[in-house]
């Protein structure tokens, strides 16, 4: 079975999440093809998202989030004379020729932009084969409402509400969680992981701040410091090597191992007690999945935000925020045991360590034998 996957480079988790779909499949003997959509039409225009992307939410969050929940507003039907359709139409003809060579047996969008496309690519009858849109955060983007796809795959069966005020019908909904690669759906002893990174077996905090490291780590880190407990720090810092030095040349009075860019987070994951980083959608699912609870900060405004929002309302994290500081939940994790016992047993209930194989056994019994077609076409408006 041909699997094609379409993602645009907004950040990391969209295309994170459509390579471990793809290294599943592939695994169980499926032929898989993972596009980015902008990037396919124009590398310069897909560098221009991305950049762009990357740019405002370091440099103008706060326009950013303001967007972002503009646009999270709209839950009216798909409006054929907008700006985004108008857009979009122009896009999913590029797309075309590729989709129809291609010819695949199912479709996948990890964006809700690329669910965009596909509907617009099926309703121009460009394909007619089963798709699925997989939702990368604990909230619903803005764009989900303009799709028209067979099946939505959800983080928790609590953003059925959501995607049911967008217009999503419960019977495409499919709560198994955003999909993790393998290796974090599986459990290594927590000594067994300290050894294999050549650590003490004691109290382990992991800080991460997603792949470009961002986030004041040294400072998050220079508070921990005056806590009185006895632990160690495994702190990684992405690509961001300004960061990295300034850690490396600090003096710590506990250890603090500090890394780059690593390959090895789940290992980390199983070696921690509790994890410090930002709530993105991709990182905080691979931390629910390993069980790990959770201290969220530096939220990018808009879907982070809301990522928190969810995760502090279930009761699996503690939020820090200027009214409360790294510290104080620094304390609540290590100083009160029902708190962490609460936390473990709403991490128990969010995390979806089988959330891949889920997808996968749905697709298998449901679509590769029988090959099913999308019945909703755009509405006109």
């Amino acid at each position: 079975m041909k699997v094609l996957l379409l993602s645009v480079k907004a950040g990391y988790g969209h295309h994170s999440t459509a390579k471990a779909i793809m290294e599943y499949f592939e695994e169980k003997g499926h032929e898989c093809c993972m596009l980015d959509i902008f990037e396919y039409i124009n590398h310069r225009l897909g560098s221009s998202i991305q950049d762009g992307y990357l740019m405002s939410t370091k440099y103008i969050p706060k326009t950013y989030g303001k967007a972002y929940g503009m646009l999270s507003k709209k839950d009216e039907p798909y409006d054929r004379h907008s700006l985004l359709s108008i857009f979009s139409r122009f896009v999913s003809i590029k797309l075309e020729k590729f989709v129809s060579e291609y010819n695949p047996d199912i479709i996948i969008g990890t964006h809700s932009y690329a669910g965009v496309c596909i509907s617009i690519l099926a309703d121009n009858a460009v394909i007619d084969c089963p798709s699925f849109g997989i939702v990368t955060d604990f909230t619903v983007h803005p764009f989900w409402e303009s799709t028209f796809l067979d099946y939505y795959v959800i983080p928790d069966n609590m953003l059925s509400f959501e995607m049911q005020k967008k217009g999503i019908a419960p019977k495409k909904l499919l709560p198994f969680g955003i999909p993790v690669r393998k290796k974090f759906s599986e459990k290594i002893d927590k000594k067994q992981a300290r050894k294999m990174l050549g650590i003490d077996d004691i109290p382990t905090v992991l800080v991460m701040m997603g792949s470009m490291g961002y986030g004041n780590i040294k400072n998050a880190l220079n508070e921990i410091e005056g806590c009185s407990h006895n632990f160690q720090t495994l702190c990684v810092c992405g690509s961001n090597k300004k960061v990295k030095a300034a850690v490396d040349e600090q003096e710590w009075t506990r250890p603090v191992y500090s890394y780059g860019f690593v390959d090895n987070v789940d290992v980390m994951m199983d070696a921690a007690d509790f994890i410090i980083t930002k709530p993105g959608g991709l990182t905080t699912s691979e931390a629910l999945a390993k069980g790990l609870p959770l201290i969220t900060m530096n939220p990018i405004p808009g879907q982070e935000d809301r990522n928190l929002s969810f995760l502090v309302n279930n009761g699996a994290a503690v939020m820090v925020n200027e009214n409360f500081s790294v510290s104080e939940a620094f304390n609540i994790m290590f100083n009160n045991d029902w708190r962490m016992e609460l936390m473990l047993e709403s991490v128990k209930h969010l995390g979806k360590p089988d959330s891949m194989k889920n997808l996968y056994d749905f697709i298998a019994e449901n679509c590769f034998a029988k090959g099913t077609s999308i019945e909703n076409s755009l509405p006109v408006k």
